[in-house]
């Protein structure tokens, strides 16, 4: 058995899974200090399903806490960015094009030094000590304890950056630092970028992990504790520690894993439908598809893996207009309880359509009797086209595919929807995230430049599976359960020596632990 939950801004969604079968589930709010919440929705589900603590061999959390701490610039730790790229790697500072209060937050503390490699590992200039010493003297000097280091093409030598990071290390012995090579991509500024955010955010890490095994820990529940990341895999409770940005964007990848798990569907369009968001992505081959772009966080662009997700103004809290031709993006959000028409407010939402609809028995359907029969009939079909666009801007292609609907708000979609070939309304919808983070495996990635002049195809693909494996048995996995899932090969046109990046990705289960009770029958 594995319990999952996903800790949302409004609420916390948890499951219990006994293999392929949900036993029981809820939703609960979010508590401000999370952990609460966490402890409220074992109890319920712990209880509903009348399970023993024993018979729980894990337990997987999704968080959007590091996200929102980068997004409302709180709870961030005054950083250093270290660059190793001189003599040409200095045409754009660290942090150079940030927004003015997430790098004040962090306090502005650039350094760059000589070194780095070229994209097929050479050296680009040797390292100089006597900088590097005098680096350390001003992080000494600043009381600057978190230290994020970037060299150019560091996924190719990551020599540099250990380098640096040693001597940092020994005269600092309590230095908490990232090296940007462990996130793989190879983007200088973007991995530059998520390695500074993740370093940042490395002392609330800390809190938050140890906030989530205590909530476990206090319901009687002794199993390990596993964090749900932004490509759909897990990280268990320590590598989270290390690297807590790697979560960025988890809750929609946990929808879009709970629909396929739910339905059994490998590639289809999954709609998740929240109080003020419908967010839209692809399943391809089980998986999110993941987006080819930069992302912003913050307002800072970053190279992390995030699923290729639409969001847009329209979820079960989004206010209508007098004629029903305009919905969202404006939500009451968890206020809809109290201001919605059904419940007793004021306000014309969505959920006081499909109400008045009688699509849905929520709260006092006398309340939206007096709505003529024209604005509920222009609201549905604004809803509907809304929807029919996203999903059509999301395929692949124009051919037809299955959707499928989750989450909260999915009842508000009363029809069928033109995108689609066949529509999915799975039982266990709503709770769809707590399910994809109860479903995860451990995955990891690893990302290169190489020469097939130099390598052969075969003996390259090798050995960058080797070190995507060691990373997934480093993350948690189980080493002789990793398979390959993805490899994407580019070419790279006016570059030498038949220049290709390649990109492998690997999954595999939970690394196995002590035997458990089983629950009887």
């Amino acid at each position: 058995m594995r319990i999952g939950i996903d800790v949302g801004g409004t609420h916390t969604d948890a499951v219990i899974l006994d293999d392929a079968r949900v036993i029981a589930a809820t939703k609960v709010l979010t508590t401000a200090d999370v952990a609460s919440g966490v402890e409220n929705a074992l109890d319920v589900i712990l209880a509903d399903g009348s399970v023993e603590q024993d018979c729980i061999e894990q337990v997987m959390i999704g968080t959007t806490q590091f996200t929102n701490a980068i997004i409302e610039r709180r709870e961030l730790t005054p950083t250093a960015a270290i660059r190793i790229a001189l003599p040409s790697g200095d045409g754009m500072p660290p942090m150079f094009d940030w927004p003015d209060d997430i790098a004040d937050a962090l306090g502005r503390h650039a350094f760059m030094l000589s070194g780095g490699s070229l994209y097929d590992g050479r050296q680009l200039a040797p390292l100089d000590d006597s900088e590097i010493e005098n680096v350390i003297k001003q992080l000494v000097k600043r009381n600057i304890r978190n230290v994020a280091i970037a060299a150019a093409f560091s996924p190719m030598n990551p020599a540099p950056e250990e380098y640096v990071a040693k001597k940092i290390q020994r005269a600092i012995p309590d230095a908490r630092m990232t090296l940007s090579h462990h996130f793989g991509r190879l983007g200088l500024i973007e991995r530059e970028n998520a390695a500074v955010l993740n370093t940042s955010l490395l002392s609330f890490a800390e809190r938050v992990v140890t906030s989530f095994l205590l909530a476990v820990g206090k319901r009687g529940l002794t199993c390990p504790v596993y964090i749900s990341q932004n490509d759909g895999t897990l990280m268990s409770a320590d590598f989270v520690r290390e690297f807590p940005a790697l979560t960025f964007a988890s809750g929609p990848t946990n929808s879009l894993r709970g629909a396929c798990k739910l339905t059994g569907l490998k590639d289809a369009v999954v709609v998740d439908i929240g109080g003020t968001t419908s967010d839209i992505g692809v399943l391809k081959n089980g998986f999110p598809r993941e987006s080819n772009v930069v992302v912003d966080i913050g307002g800072v662009r970053t190279n992390f893996r995030m699923p290729d997700v639409l969001s847009i103004g329209m979820g079960g809290g989004s206010l209508v207009n007098d004629d029903g031709s305009i919905i969202g993006p404006r939500s009451v959000g968890h206020r809809l309880v109290s201001e919605g028409l059904v419940f007793g407010g004021s306000t014309l939402t969505t959920t006081d359509i499909l109400v008045a609809s009688g699509g849905a028995e929520i709260g006092d359907a006398a309340a939206v009797k007096g709505l003529s029969p024209d604005l509920v009939d222009n609201a549905q079909a604004t809803i509907h086209g809304m929807l029919d666009r996203a999903i059509e801007s999301m395929k692949p292609s124009s051919a037809p595919m299955p959707v499928i609907l989750v989450g909260g708000g999915a009842i508000l979609v009363s029809g069928n929807l033109q995108a689609t070939s066949e529509l999915h309304r799975p039982e266990n919808a709503d709770v769809a995230n707590a399910i994809g983070a109860a479903i995860a495996q451990i995955g990891a990635e690893v990302e290169r430049l190489v020469s097939y002049r130099s390598i052969s195809r075969d003996d390259a693909i090798r050995e960058l599976k080797a070190e995507a494996v060691d990373r997934a048995e480093a993350a948690g996995a189980n080493r002789d359960s990793i398979r390959t899932v993805d490899i994407e090969e580019t070419s790279i046109p006016y570059m030498d020596e038949a220049a290709t990046r390649i990109r492998v990705k690997v999954i595999g289960d939970i690394a196995a632990t002590a035997p458990r009770k089983r629950a009887a029958g």
